[in-house]
Protein backbone atom coordinates (compact mmCIF):
# COMPACT_ATOMS: atom_id res chain seq x y z
CA UNK A 1 0.00 0.00 0.00
CA UNK A 2 2.98 2.31 -0.05
CA UNK A 3 1.79 4.22 -3.15
CA UNK A 4 -1.74 4.75 -1.49
CA UNK A 5 -0.26 5.70 1.87
CA UNK A 6 2.31 8.14 0.41
CA UNK A 7 -0.37 10.38 -1.42
CA UNK A 8 -2.71 10.11 1.90
CA UNK A 9 0.48 11.17 3.35
CA UNK A 10 0.43 14.18 1.43
CA UNK A 11 -3.01 14.70 1.46
CA UNK A 12 -3.02 14.60 5.73
CA UNK A 13 -0.09 16.75 5.78
CA UNK A 14 -1.91 19.31 3.52
CA UNK A 15 -5.02 19.13 5.58
CA UNK A 16 -3.27 19.66 8.70
CA UNK A 17 -0.60 22.51 7.63
CA UNK A 18 -3.06 24.59 5.64
CA UNK A 19 -6.46 24.02 7.41
CA UNK A 20 -6.38 22.45 10.87
CA UNK A 21 -3.12 24.25 12.18
CA UNK A 22 -4.31 27.47 11.30
CA UNK A 23 -7.84 27.06 12.70
CA UNK A 24 -6.28 25.97 15.89
CA UNK A 25 -3.98 29.05 15.81
CA UNK A 26 -6.60 31.22 15.72
CA UNK A 27 -8.87 28.93 18.21
CA UNK A 28 -5.89 29.25 20.72
CA UNK A 29 -5.68 33.00 20.13
CA UNK A 30 -9.49 33.34 20.86
CA UNK A 31 -9.44 30.77 24.27
CA UNK A 32 -7.41 31.00 26.82
CA UNK A 33 -5.49 27.62 27.55
CA UNK A 34 -7.12 26.74 31.00
CA UNK A 35 -10.34 26.99 28.93
CA UNK A 36 -8.79 24.58 26.29
CA UNK A 37 -7.62 22.23 28.96
CA UNK A 38 -11.07 22.63 30.81
CA UNK A 39 -12.64 21.54 27.03
CA UNK A 40 -10.28 18.59 26.78
CA UNK A 41 -10.91 17.23 30.20
CA UNK A 42 -14.07 17.24 29.51
CA UNK A 43 -13.74 14.84 26.12
CA UNK A 44 -11.62 12.42 27.95
CA UNK A 45 -14.11 12.47 30.57
CA UNK A 46 -17.04 11.69 28.88
CA UNK A 47 -15.23 8.84 26.62
CA UNK A 48 -15.07 6.94 29.41
CA UNK A 49 -17.08 3.99 28.61
CA UNK A 50 -14.29 3.44 25.97
CA UNK A 51 -11.74 2.73 28.31
CA UNK A 52 -13.64 1.12 31.19
CA UNK A 53 -15.00 -1.72 28.49
CA UNK A 54 -11.24 -2.33 26.66
CA UNK A 55 -9.68 -2.48 30.15
CA UNK A 56 -12.60 -5.07 31.59
CA UNK A 57 -12.01 -7.12 27.81
CA UNK A 58 -8.47 -7.12 28.30
CA UNK A 59 -8.67 -8.37 32.29
CA UNK A 60 -7.32 -5.17 33.81
CA UNK A 61 -9.45 -4.93 36.18
CA UNK A 62 -7.94 -2.62 38.39
CA UNK A 63 -7.56 -0.12 35.93
CA UNK A 64 -11.17 -0.52 35.08
CA UNK A 65 -11.62 0.57 38.76
CA UNK A 66 -9.06 3.35 39.14
CA UNK A 67 -11.31 4.50 35.20
CA UNK A 68 -14.84 4.44 37.04
CA UNK A 69 -12.69 6.06 40.03
CA UNK A 70 -11.91 9.19 37.79
CA UNK A 71 -15.29 9.15 35.87
CA UNK A 72 -17.16 9.75 38.95
CA UNK A 73 -14.77 12.49 41.05
CA UNK A 74 -14.27 13.82 37.75
CA UNK A 75 -18.13 14.20 36.57
CA UNK A 76 -18.65 15.54 40.53
CA UNK A 77 -16.02 17.39 42.37
CA UNK A 78 -14.68 18.04 38.52
CA UNK A 79 -17.54 19.90 37.33
CA UNK A 80 -18.59 17.06 34.75
CA UNK A 81 -15.12 16.63 33.84
CA UNK A 82 -14.00 20.16 33.16
CA UNK A 83 -11.68 19.92 35.55
CA UNK A 84 -9.04 16.93 36.56
CA UNK A 85 -9.34 16.00 40.27
CA UNK A 86 -8.95 12.59 39.84
CA UNK A 87 -5.17 12.68 38.71
CA UNK A 88 -4.26 16.43 40.50
CA UNK A 89 -5.36 15.54 44.03
CA UNK A 90 -6.02 11.82 44.16
CA UNK A 91 -3.59 10.38 41.52
CA UNK A 92 -6.14 8.43 39.67
CA UNK A 93 -4.49 8.16 36.11
CA UNK A 94 -6.41 7.70 33.03
CA UNK A 95 -5.53 4.56 31.81
CA UNK A 96 -5.74 4.96 27.67
CA UNK A 97 -7.16 1.39 26.11
CA UNK A 98 -9.35 0.94 22.53
CA UNK A 99 -10.53 -1.81 20.75
CA UNK A 100 -7.62 -2.35 18.58
CA UNK A 101 -5.34 -2.80 21.87
CA UNK A 102 -8.10 -5.32 23.14
CA UNK A 103 -7.66 -7.39 19.49
CA UNK A 104 -3.57 -7.54 20.40
CA UNK A 105 -4.45 -8.85 23.90
CA UNK A 106 -5.75 -11.35 22.50
CA UNK A 107 -3.26 -12.23 19.65
CA UNK A 108 -4.66 -10.36 16.42
CA UNK A 109 -2.22 -9.11 14.32
CA UNK A 110 -1.55 -5.27 13.26
CA UNK A 111 -1.54 -6.23 9.55
CA UNK A 112 -0.45 -3.80 7.19
CA UNK A 113 0.24 -0.25 7.44
CA UNK A 114 -2.50 2.44 6.18
CA UNK A 115 -2.84 5.66 6.22
CA UNK A 116 -6.31 6.55 6.70
CA UNK A 117 -7.42 10.23 5.37
CA UNK A 118 -7.98 12.54 7.96
CA UNK A 119 -7.54 9.93 10.80
CA UNK A 120 -3.73 9.77 9.64
CA UNK A 121 -1.38 6.19 10.19
CA UNK A 122 -2.68 3.18 11.57
CA UNK A 123 -3.09 -0.51 10.68
CA UNK A 124 -5.67 -3.21 9.84
CA UNK A 125 -6.39 -4.31 13.35
CA UNK A 126 -6.60 -0.65 15.14
CA UNK A 127 -9.05 0.45 12.08
CA UNK A 128 -11.18 -2.29 12.53
CA UNK A 129 -11.29 -1.72 16.21
CA UNK A 130 -11.75 1.83 15.56
CA UNK A 131 -15.83 0.50 14.63
CA UNK A 132 -16.51 -1.48 18.05
CA UNK A 133 -14.95 2.31 19.21
CA UNK A 134 -17.28 4.13 17.66
CA UNK A 135 -20.10 1.68 18.55
CA UNK A 136 -19.48 2.43 22.16
CA UNK A 137 -18.37 6.44 22.46
CA UNK A 138 -20.82 8.67 23.64
CA UNK A 139 -19.62 11.00 20.93
CA UNK A 140 -20.39 8.62 17.92
CA UNK A 141 -24.38 8.74 16.43
CA UNK A 142 -23.68 4.76 15.67
CA UNK A 143 -25.11 2.33 17.45
CA UNK A 144 -28.55 2.12 19.77
CA UNK A 145 -27.18 2.85 23.17
CA UNK A 146 -29.28 5.38 24.94
CA UNK A 147 -26.26 7.31 26.19
CA UNK A 148 -24.92 8.81 22.93
CA UNK A 149 -25.06 12.57 22.75
CA UNK A 150 -25.29 13.07 18.72
CA UNK A 151 -27.99 11.44 17.01
CA UNK A 152 -27.04 12.45 13.65
CA UNK A 153 -23.89 12.17 11.66
CA UNK A 154 -23.12 15.54 10.96
CA UNK A 155 -23.08 15.95 15.00
CA UNK A 156 -21.17 13.69 15.39
CA UNK A 157 -18.52 15.53 12.79
CA UNK A 158 -19.19 18.45 14.42
CA UNK A 159 -18.19 17.23 18.02
CA UNK A 160 -15.21 15.52 16.57
CA UNK A 161 -14.12 18.80 14.46
CA UNK A 162 -14.34 20.92 17.88
CA UNK A 163 -12.59 18.05 19.36
CA UNK A 164 -9.39 17.54 17.15
CA UNK A 165 -9.05 21.55 16.89
CA UNK A 166 -9.04 22.27 21.15
CA UNK A 167 -6.86 19.15 21.39
CA UNK A 168 -4.35 20.58 17.94
CA UNK A 169 -4.90 23.86 19.96
CA UNK A 170 -2.96 23.04 23.08
CA UNK A 171 -0.49 21.07 20.83
CA UNK A 172 0.91 23.82 18.49
CA UNK A 173 4.19 23.47 16.91
CA UNK A 174 4.53 19.65 17.65
CA UNK A 175 3.79 18.07 14.24
CA UNK A 176 6.39 21.12 12.61
CA UNK A 177 9.16 20.29 15.12
CA UNK A 178 8.42 16.33 14.41
CA UNK A 179 8.28 16.70 10.73
CA UNK A 180 11.13 19.13 10.53
CA UNK A 181 13.87 16.21 10.53
CA UNK A 182 12.15 13.83 8.18
CA UNK A 183 13.98 13.74 4.90
CA UNK A 184 10.70 11.66 3.28
CA UNK A 185 7.81 12.54 5.28
CA UNK A 186 5.82 8.97 4.86
CA UNK A 187 8.59 6.86 5.78
CA UNK A 188 9.36 8.85 9.06
CA UNK A 189 5.49 8.87 10.05
CA UNK A 190 5.40 4.89 9.53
Amino acid sequence: LECYNRVMTSFNDFLFTSFLDPVAKGYSEILPEPARIGISNFFDNITFPLRFVNNILQFKFDYAAEETGRFLLNSTVGILGFMDPASEQFNLKERKEDFGQTLAYYGVGSGVHIVLPIYGPSNVRDFAGSFADAYISPLNHSGDLKYKIPNRLEKTLAISTFNTVNRTSLNLGQYQNLKKDAIDLYPFLR
